[in-house]
Order: structure tokens, then sequence, then C-alpha cells
């Protein structure tokens, strides 16, 4: 069987056409040297080198076998160091989850520091809603999700990567457009209003609900996605609860009104004016170095104000 040591030896006689100098070159007498010859030519089938007392030269299949051995001992040293950046998590693949929302205020942004500051790794990008992402991590689908909460913690880590207020999303021709002040709940009592799935979308139905506690709105459509939500404000079905990033979608015939108090956080942990939270999930005890090294990226990147 061929050896790396036969090749390399190979490559050595024949850049010095003289067994002495390789010898010396790499460090060994030249008795071994010639037996690693012979051993490589007689595992290949072919004489390489034809030599006498005066000269050593290369044969024809010897010269077709060094440009290939070169090839052989670059791939070699590359795959070393392929090994040795995964190892240190500065390359590889990253499958991340995102939601729709999510990428308009932090996937173009993130997307743009991986490439900057950790251009050896690949991110293949997968368009789930939470529940989606969760049964992708757990099946290891995914690597990352950015994810809203509840999600279950004796899975999943997480951290907490991006707050913002909570609006009302308003059609355009509606009384509620036309007003001043930020919108309290008792400004929907009686109003159409859309509303969230309790199951696909849990997060926003309780931040919903939990605003409009005190009034009696109209629920008319219960929908999985915020876009969805907008695009029947649009058409004149309702008003909706929606994240302050989604102004950014730029839906024709939708205004967006502030709350009095920006909402509230479903699990009770209330921040005043943000209680929007988006998430960076993943497995708990499945940390790889790649994964370390992007969330130690996701730390230092300052995607919104944290109180």
């Amino acid at each position: 069987m061929m050896t790396l040591d036969q090749v390399r030896a190979f490559v050595a006689v024949a850049e010095e056409l003289h067994f002495g100098r390789a010898a010396e070159r790499l460090r060994m007498t030249q008795p071994p040297l010639s037996r690693q010859i012979q051993k490589l030519e007689r595992t290949v089938g072919v004489t390489l080198l034809e030599r006498d007392n005066r000269k050593v030269e290369l044969t024809e299949a010897g010269r077709a076998f060094l440009d290939e051995s070169y090839r052989l001992l670059a791939l070699v040293e590359s795959a070393g160091d392929v090994a040795r950046r995964i190892d240190g998590g500065a390359t590889g693949t990253l499958r991340l989850g995102f939601t729709a929302v999510s990428a308009i205020g932090v996937l173009g942004p993130l997307l743009k520091e991986l490439e900057r500051s950790l251009p050896g790794i690949e991110v293949i990008l997968h368009e789930r809603v939470t529940a989606a992402q969760a049964d992708g991590i757990r099946r290891g689908e995914l690597d990352l999700g950015l994810a809203r909460p509840p999600f279950d913690t004796a899975e999943f880590e997480s951290r907490v990567i991006f707050r913002e207020p909570l609006c009302a999303a308003v059609p355009s021709e509606h009384p509620l457009a036309d007003v001043a002040h930020p919108l309290t709940a008792g400004d929907f009592d009686g109003e159409p209003v859309i509303s969230y799935n309790p199951v696909q979308s849990r997060y926003f139905h309780e931040l919903t609900v939990r605003f409009l506690t005190n009034a009696h709105p109209r629920v008319e459509q219960q929908v999985h996605q915020i876009l969805t939500a907008v695009l029947l404000v649009a058409a004149g079905r309702g008003c909706a609860l929606v994240p302050a990033s989604a102004r950014s979608l730029g839906v024709q015939g939708v205004v967006y009104k502030d709350l009095v108090d920006g909402g509230g956080d479903p699990d009770g942990s209330e921040v005043p004016g943000q209680p929007v939270e988006l998430h960076a999930i993943w497995a708990r005890g499945r940390r790889s170095p790649m994964l370390r090294r992007v969330l130690a990226q996701i730390g230092r990147m300052q995607l919104a104000a944290q109180p």
C-alpha cells in the first residue's frame, strides 16, 4: 500500500535528482530512502526513476506521477487545515431558521456580519414559524433558530437578540388612523380585530389577548403569520397588533399606531415599551465550536437597544 512517506520521499528525489541530497533534505540516510522508492514503484507497478551510478532521471510515468504527488500532498495539507478550522469553529455550514418578520430587522444585518467576521461559514436559510423551527432543531435539521417564545427551556437554550415595541396596524380609512394619541385597549372596544392562532402563533396571540384584556373587540380572523394579518388589515377586514418591524413591510393601505404602553410580555417579564422579543435558540447541550463562534458574534452585534 502506498504511504504518504513514500510519496514525500519520491518528491524529494524527483526534485533533487540525487538520492544523497534528497536523504539529507529528509533527515534520513540513503538506504531507507532507496527502499521507500522501491516499495512505491512496486505498489504503483511502474518505474518512476531511472538511476545508475552517475545520474537519476524521471521516467515519463515518473513525471506524470510527480504532478499527481504534488496534488495529493496539497490535498492532505488543506484537509488538515479544514479539519483544524472546523474544530475551531471558523468554517462549516450553519442551518439557520427564521420567521418571516424577523428577517426584516435582524436577518440582513446578521448575515452581513457573519460574512464579514466568519467568512468560512456557509449559512443555509430555512423560513419556518417558531414551532417548525423547534421541530427542525429537535430532529437535527437546523443548528440555530431565530424564534419567538415560548419554547421548552428543558430542550432549548436561548438568548434574546432583539426587542421592539408592539404597535397597532389599522386600515388607512379607519377612524383610528387619524387619532393623534397612542392607542389604548379601550380604543378597540367593539372594533373588528385580526388575532393569531393560539397554537401556531401562540406568542402573538397571547400578546394580543393581554393588551386587549379590558376591551371587548370582535375577533374576525385568526392567522398564523404577521404578514397575513397586515394584508387583511390593508383589505379593511379589521385591526391587528403587530411588532413595530412590520412597518417595513411596505403594505399600502395600512397605518401603524403606537400603543400606550407598547403591550406586555406574555410570560410576565414585562419590558416597558419593548415587549416583543426575538430569541436565538439551539438544542441544549449541542453547542458545536462553529455555533459557539456564531453566538459570540451575535452577542457582539447591536441589533436593538437592550434594557
